[in-house]
């Protein structure tokens, strides 16, 4: 156990001679256990060695941490691998938010990473005019946004953003605009009206007014480009105010056909929205028509599309008809869809002409394809033959569909007997009163209509009491039905005084 305080001592000079040899030219040369170097002469008086001050029995694991053996040679900076590289630059730096103390910056991660990973990110600003790059993270950030602090009011910053690996700083993303420190009171935003968000669509010559209204405090930047390029001024007035921006083409042309871009920009926040303008025109006729075949009182037609849409889908075809005889043309089909067609119900011996239409949701095209060749219906020796059928035979002997009821009358009330009948051909009606034929009696009128056969009797008495027979005949046979009648007297009782 006396050989532990030894090291204790060796290892407490040398870490004096560590703390001094900073101070020195060169690294001072191993003493003596009993000995230390003199210090420089500039250098303030060294204090005692530790070794000097410790008890010989303090025990040993404090002398543990100061016996390290690489202590005599400077640290190195590790060296990247070989393989490793720098990330490719990250994607997308654009500015969330900005007031007047500080920025708020998001990005996407790079689209080459590597073998080595991706240690984080810097951040970098530099004040506009100078080229000073400030770092705004004394660390590395992992994450894909940052927000930069205590930042001067009215600045105006250019800010770029750098990913870090073992292969070193990646290319630099940065802002395409300097950034200006301060508070935006209301962020630009578009308020495109509904109808504005499909395709508007207006023909040849019409006016279009287009108003956009939109917020954003302070007064937005407004800039407007046609299919990626900057608008034609002669042809296209924009006129904006600081609640909106109206559109203005005094007579539309279909070259005005396109997509406009609207951007309402508040320093480095910006709102987009599209509008699709589609000017249409009528249609050209189509670029051919040929007449097929004729046959019997048939034509066959074929054409070929237009070449001029007018800007719009084609919704179908007119295919109209003309008499060499008369001129006259008249339509035979409409709303066709298909480029070929068989025109029936020519009339023979007739000579006819065609013409094709182009159709759009703009109308009809003016102008038509006309078939050079003329269709011939030709005469033929056509006998038409009747069918021959076997006529239905509706005769029928009568037959009482409705038959008479007993009935009761009064005295001096005319009253009616009525039923119904049918047969082929018409039955001959007659009535009879107690079995015998009542003629032409001028007492009763007697009715046959539609098969409904009616008895009248006029006042009766009490001698018209009896039964009452119709009877109808016809060739095929006959039928009665009958009835009794019962007419009574109305008995009026007087008062007594």
């Amino acid at each position: 156990m006396p050989a532990k305080p030894a090291p204790i001592k060796k290892s407490a000079k040398k870490a004096v001679v560590k703390e001094e040899k900073p101070a020195e030219p060169e690294p001072a040369p191993q003493a003596p256990p009993a000995e230390a170097p003199p210090p420089p002469a500039d250098a303030p008086p060294a204090e005692p060695a530790p070794a000097d001050t410790t008890p010989p029995e303090a025990p040993a694991p404090e002398a543990a941490p100061a016996e390290p053996a690489p202590v005599e040679e400077p640290p190195r900076a590790p060296t990247p691998p070989p393989s490793a590289v720098p990330t490719s630059a990250p994607l997308n730096l654009t500015v969330d938010d900005v007031n007047d103390t500080s920025v708020s910056l998001k990005w996407r991660s790079p689209e080459t990473i590597g073998k080595g990973g991706l240690d984080g990110y810097t951040v970098e600003y530099c004040k506009e005019g100078s080229s000073e790059w400030v770092v705004a993270n004394v660390e590395l950030t992992p994450s894909n946004h940052l927000v930069m602090k205590n930042l001067t009011t009215g600045d105006l910053l250019n800010i770029r953003v750098v990913g870090v690996n073992a292969g070193g700083r990646s290319e630099p993303a940065t802002l395409p605009q300097p950034v200006v420190i301060r508070e935006i009171l209301d962020r630009p935003k578009i308020r495109a009206p509904r109808a504005l968000r499909s395709k508007y669509i207006r023909q040849v010559g019409a006016q279009v007014n287009l108003v956009i209204p939109f917020t954003g405090k302070p007064k937005p930047v407004i800039s407007w480009i046609k299919d990626g390029q900057p608008l034609d001024t002669k042809k296209v007035n924009i006129r904006n105010s600081d609640k909106d921006s109206i559109l203005f083409i005094r007579k539309a042309e279909r070259d005005d056909s396109g997509v406009y871009e609207m951007t309402v920009k508040v320093d480095s926040f910006e709102d987009k929205t599209t509008l699709v303008i589609q000017i249409v025109d009528l249609p050209g006729p189509p670029a051919s028509a040929k007449l097929v075949d004729t046959w019997g009182f048939n034509a066959a037609l074929e054409w070929t599309p237009t070449k001029d849409s007018g800007n719009t889908d084609i919704t179908g075809y007119t295919v109209q008809k003309a008499d060499k005889k008369t001129g006259d043309w008249f339509t035979v089909l409409d709303h066709f869809h298909r480029l070929n067609a068989t025109v029936s119900d020519l009339v023979m011996g007739n000579s006819y002409s065609f013409r094709v239409f182009t159709e759009n949701m703009v109308g009809r095209s003016e102008s038509a394809a006309v078939t050079k060749n003329v269709a011939h219906i030709q005469k033929t020796g056509i006998v038409y033959k009747p069918l021959e059928y076997k006529e239905h035979d509706f005769s029928e002997a009568p037959k009482f569909t409705a038959p008479l009821s007993d009935r009761a009358a009064t005295v001096g009330y005319t009253m009616k007997l009525l039923c119904a009948v049918r047969g082929t051909p018409k039955p001959k009606i007659e009535w009879l009163k107690n079995q015998m034929v009542i003629g032409d009696d001028p007492k009763y009128r007697q009715i046959n209509s539609q098969g409904v056969c009616s008895l009248e009797i006029r006042k009766p008495s009490s001698f018209d009491g009896g039964v009452y027979t119709c009877r109808a005949k016809n060739a095929l046979g006959e039928a009665t039905v009958a009835c009794k009648l019962e007419v009574k007297k109305v008995i009026v009782q007087e008062e007594k005084k």
